[in-house]
This record gives structure tokens, C-alpha cells and sequence, in this order.
């Protein structure tokens, strides 16, 4: 197939353990986006949490993607491979006044401001200079009323107040780790990605990366977010909610499974075939305007 560079797509999971069967409709959306417009689809590991990654996650990620039939189009992208680069862009922020030191903890800024946990919105206490005097800071980017705004290609039309959704939010963390915001704003962009497909569970993640890339005079992609797996309790199906690992064996059923899910109507022919002809099948036969927004 020939490739045209006008379209390039990517999946970055994270190695905190084995894909599940959300993992891969997030993969096979991408993939297919892609390819379904003879783009290049490329694989970054999001490798910048190493408390959280589970030993052997990644080796297991790529050997799993590579048994359901997956080809990236470029070498695989590991994010610990570019700690230099966010502490260049960290840097920049800093001196350009755009991001500042913050000694403030999640726990007292849920007292100093009464939020409830989990709805954490960040008053820029530390504006002026750390509250407090510590041996290590976390570093936030300054938000001012920023209004992000972007046309999703499922869910339409998009507008975020950065500073009302939670404020001056961090680029890296008190114990030294970079954010995903930072990171992955700063890979898509020079990765040259010009659409990011993924969950609908990370859209509230997409203004925080545009407004990263703006503030760094990056490009920004475009977006498409899926719809989000459910298991039976109405949880979203993750690691954190014991999804079950997917199973090269049954990689045939499994990508049958996920065109369904994602409104696609595959002849009931192909759970006999195999992963080859049901790529066939789907690259030629993607629908995109099928997938359900909800």
C-alpha cells in the first residue's frame, strides 16, 4: 500500500500492564483512521511514570499488538528516551515566565480551597513564588481565562476553559516525573501526528496538550475520541478496574468483536478468516461516521 504523509496517526499506551479489549479499540480506531486514508500509523510507549509500570508490560504490549496484526510504520517511540527534551521545553517556560515553582501539595490545596477530592481546580497560589520553602517543587504552567477550542471529528465541535477545568496544572511533578500533558503535547507535535485517535475518557486531556503546544510554538493535531468501553457495573474497562488481558488466540474474535463496537458492520463470514482479512476488510470498509458518540 502507499503511503501518503498527509495523514499520521499513532497509539502511545502507557506499560502499566497488558492491553484489554479497550486497548484495543483505541488501537484499532487509530489504526484505521490511518490506514483507511493511506497514512503512516506510528507506536510510542508513554514510558514517564516508572512507579506506576509494570515489569515487562512493554515487551508484552508490542508482542501483543504484533499477534493481532499491527504494523507501525516507523521505529517504536519510548518517551523515557526524551526526558532531555521536556527538560529543554521546562526550561523554556520557565524563563519565558510561562510556567512557574509550586510548593502546594493535593491535600492542601483541598483544604485552602474546600474542592472535594478529584475535582482539584489550581488558584495559582504558588503565582508569586512557592508558599512554601521546600527542597523540591512541582512546576505549573500559567493558565489566564484560556479558552481551547478544536472540532472533534465524533463529538463535534469542542471549547474548554482551562482555567475554571483545574487551573495552572502541572507540568512536572514534585518527585521530578514530566506529566502526560507535557510529554505527549510535546511527542504529537513533533512526531508530526496530524490526528490524535483515542478514548473519550482522555478528551478532558486534549485542551491541557493543545495549550502545552501553543505556549511552545508547536503545532497541534487534530482530535477523535472513541467511545469508551464499559464492563458490567458500568466501570470503564481498565487496568484499574481488573480488565481482563486480551489473548493473541483469540485475536480473530477480539477484532471482530471491536469493528462491532465501533458501529462497523463486518459479514459474520469473517470470524472464520483471519487477521489478514479482517484488516482487509476494515481498512477498506471503515466507516468513521458510524462510530456511536456516546
Amino acid at each position: 500500500m502507499a503511503v501518503s504523509t498527509n495523514y499520521r496517526g499513532r497509539f502511545a499506551p502507557s506499560p502499566t500492564g497488558p492491553l484489554h479489549f479497550g486497548s484495543l479499540v483505541a488501537a484499532m480506531g487509530s489504526y484505521l483512521q490511518a490506514k483507511s486514508q493511506n497514512g503512516e500509523w506510528l507506536l510510542r510507549i508513554d514510558d514517564i511514570d516508572p512507579p506506576r509500570e509494570q515489569k515487562g508490560a512493554t515487551d508484552n504490549i508490542l508482542r501483543t499488538l504484533e499477534g493481532f496484526g499491527f504494523e507501525w510504520d516507523r521505529s517504536v517511540l519510548y518517551q523515557s528516551n526524551q526526558l532531555t527534551r521536556y527538560q529543554e521545553a521546562l526550561q523554556y517556560l520557565l524563563e519565558q515566565k510561562l510556567a512557574y515553582p509550586c510548593s502546594c501539595s493535593r491535600k492542601s490545596i483541598l483544604e485552602k480551597t474546600g474542592q472535594t477530592k478529584g475535582e482539584t481546580v489550581y488558584p495559582g497560589f504558588c503565582r508569586n513564588g512557592p508558599l512554601e520553602n521546600l527542597s523540591e517543587y512541582s512546576i505549573r504552567i500559567r493558565c489566564n481565562n484560556e479558552f481551547i477550542q478544536f472540532d472533534d471529528a465524533i463529538l463535534g465541535p469542542q471549547s474548554f476553559d482551562l482555567e475554571k477545568m483545574n487551573g495552572d496544572f502541572i507540568l512536572q511533578r514534585r518527585d521530578g516525573y514530566f506529566s502526560y500533558h507535557l510529554a505527549s503535547g510535546i511527542d504529537d507535535a513533533e512526531q508530526g501526528i496530524t490526528e490524535v485517535v483515542r478514548g473519550a475518557d482522555l478528551l478532558n486531556c486534549s485542551p491541557s496538550q493543545i495549550y502545552v503546544q501553543q505556549t511552545l510554538n508547536l503545532t497541534s493535531p487534530q482530535y477523535c475520541h472513541l467511545p469508551i468501553v464499559l464492563n458490567e457495573t458500568g466501570q470503564k474497562l481498565s487496568k484499574q478496574s481488573h480488565a481482563k488481558p486480551i489473548e493473541i488466540k483469540e485475536s480473530v474474535d477480539l477484532l471482530y468483536k471491536s469493528l462491532k463496537f465501533l458501529g462497523q458492520m463486518p459479514s459474520i463470514e469473517l470470524m472464520n478468516t483471519n487477521n489478514e482479512e479482517i484488516w482487509n476488510w476494515a481498512i477498506n470498509h471503515w466507516q468513521p461516521e458510524r462510530v456511536s458518540k456516546k
